[in-house]
């Protein structure tokens, strides 16, 4: 009976995160328009930044010198800020983007993708979003990028649900660990996106709790989790490995030390 309304309550929540998957896309399209105001308005202001300048360089004889002074920094100051808006804009527009493309991606679906992009980015929607749970959350972010990675054949909105569901779990781990551990314990979580021969390779490693012998055995099975109830449905890494192994031919492997923390590797053959 236990088991019936463990699963109830498992299919509940499913059903919760469809709802919301569809409720953020509309949320993301809706938010992208007013942000593409800010970046454009943030460009033509800096546009007419440089037309300022060029009147006050025009006119610099007709201005007291600490008038002169006090205008360039203030200009230099205003380009400084305009610039934050843009760059900080057109990375909120990538992530909603991301996010539409997960809602709307057609199964199957390869396209040419900046894996180290996406994978950086769902790494710090998932940092975010445990923050947004948990208060007292810290951790350290390790991140290693293959800058001269090539753009890869990869199903995109896929691919990011199994970084989002491996990075959920390694921060979970060491949230928990740092409950009862003590004060000379860090959390940490290392990312790395690499080249490997004729393989894309991502691993993702905590120093968080680590797996016993039961868990490693079950770790795949559906609906098997380790979290209370509410908190996990046991669905995450079997999605992750249909992901990573049958949809993209590749592999999932880990390694895990109880006590110590869990490394989990993707591996997936780089198609031409």
């Amino acid at each position: 009976m236990e088991n019936i309304d463990q699963l109830k309550q498992q299919l509940q929540q499913q059903e919760k995160l469809a709802s919301l998957g569809s409720l953020s896309a509309g949320i993301a399209h809706e938010i992208q328009n007013p942000l593409n105001f800010v970046i454009n308005f943030s460009k033509l202001s800096d546009k007419l930044l440089k037309d300022l300048a060029e009147i006050v360089e025009d006119n610099e004889d007709n201005l007291p010198e600490e008038d002169r002074e006090d205008a360039a920094d203030i200009i230099a100051d205003l380009k400084e800020n305009m610039a934050k808006i843009v760059e900080h804009g057109e990375r909120a527009i990538s992530i909603i983007q991301n996010i539409l493309r997960a809602s709307r991606g057609k199964d199957g679906d390869f396209l040419p993708t900046d894996v180290c992009k996406i994978v950086k980015e769902y790494v710090w929607l998932s940092y975010h979003a445990m923050r947004a749970n948990c208060k007292d959350f810290n951790v350290s972010i390790h991140e290693k990028y293959d800058e001269a990675l090539p753009m890869i054949m990869v199903i995109p909105q896929d691919l990011s649900r199994a970084v989002l569901n491996v990075m959920n779990n390694a921060f979970y781990t060491v949230w928990k660990k740092k409950q009862t551990a003590g004060e000379d314990y860090h959390p940490e979580v290392s990312v790395d996106v690499r080249k490997e021969d004729a393989n894309l390779v991502i691993s993702i490693a905590d120093n968080g709790e680590g797996m016993n012998g039961v868990v490693r055995q079950r770790l795949f099975e559906n609906f098997f989790t380790t979290k209370p109830i509410g908190q996990g449905t046991g669905l995450g890494l079997g999605i992750t490995r249909d992901i990573i192994e049958n949809k993209h031919g590749g592999t999932i492997s880990f390694d895990s030390t109880e006590g110590e923390g869990s490394t989990f590797t993707f591996t997936i053959p780089i198609r031409k």
